[in-house]
């Protein structure tokens, strides 16, 4: 892990204000984030149960402390986020049964499908992602058009998952150190991320009243705008195919540094121990 050290925090958020469309006041721009935030608590709870299941294999103190650190803040994500989802329920979105459809498929069928090998490869892949995704987040302005609380939300999430973006793979190397393994998780992180978040944004923008030609619409201008398939899924594989591959070849660990003390100053993050 070196000389980073991942801590768990305590967010203060509040989204009693945050409105229908709340980034760029565009309806495709807000589900296309809202749809992503939908599948955060409960990939993050199978992040956690992934790396716990080798957890008593785990040789080196730091990074078990690492890997400690690492649940708490999977943990507070998820809350945070279903905190916001109970804004979205408010506004006549049914949230419920878009998670009840999403986990049931994801969890309840595929998770019993693969060895924990296999689980844990395909979370080292998607933190992969989402680390990538961090970084587009707080260096390309991605966030400047959205709420101030929903702004706030995404940064502090997006500074965490870069703070621990080498955790699990670390993890994976020290028990199952393979290549051929660390692809295959690759591959299917790859199609249920981009699967699962493009079904949640169409059924989001359903339940907004948004028909399918204007939806289509807007999504094509989205993504030649902010053009996800190549800054997320193309990138990340291809740093991800290298043989020598490493979260830590580069270093985004300052980004995370600066985030986290504007939100300690003010007043909206506070640290616990480990």
């Amino acid at each position: 892990m070196g000389d980073v050290k991942v801590t768990p925090r305590r967010p203060s958020f509040s989204f009693e204000g945050v409105p229908r469309h709340w980034f760029a006041d565009s309806a495709a721009v807000t589900h296309l984030v809202n749809g992503v935030c939908l599948l955060f608590p409960a990939g993050e709870r199978f992040f956690v149960r992934s790396v716990r299941h080798y957890e008593d294999r785990i040789t080196d103190p730091e990074l078990s402390a690492a890997v400690r650190a690492f649940y708490k803040q999977e943990g507070a994500h998820a809350g945070a986020h279903e905190k916001f989802f109970a804004r979205l329920e408010e506004q006549g979105f049914d949230v419920e049964d878009l998670l009840e459809r999403y986990e049931k498929l994801a969890f309840e069928l595929m998770e019993r499908r693969f060895p924990p090998s296999v689980r844990l490869s395909v979370t080292v892949a998607l933190e992969h992602f989402t680390a990538i995704m961090a970084e587009n987040a707080l260096t390309d302005g991605l966030l400047d058009e959205a709420h101030p609380e929903m702004r706030r939300l995404l940064a502090w999430h997006a500074a965490e998952e870069i703070e621990h973006k080498a955790v699990a793979f670390d993890v994976l190397q020290e028990v199952a150190p393979s290549y051929a393994l660390r692809i295959f998780g690759l591959l299917l992180a790859t199609a249920s991320l981009a699967g699962f978040w493009a079904w949640a944004t169409r059924r989001l923008l359903e339940q907004d009243g948004v028909d399918r030609a204007t939806a289509r619409a807007d999504l094509g201008r989205v993504r030649r705008e902010r053009p996800i398939a190549r800054r997320v899924f193309l990138r990340g594989i291809r740093e991800y195919l290298r043989p020598s591959f490493h979260p830590n070849d580069h270093d985004t660990y300052a980004l995370a540094r600066a985030l986290f003390e504007r939100l300690e100053a003010e007043g909206r993050l506070s640290r616990e121990a480990a």
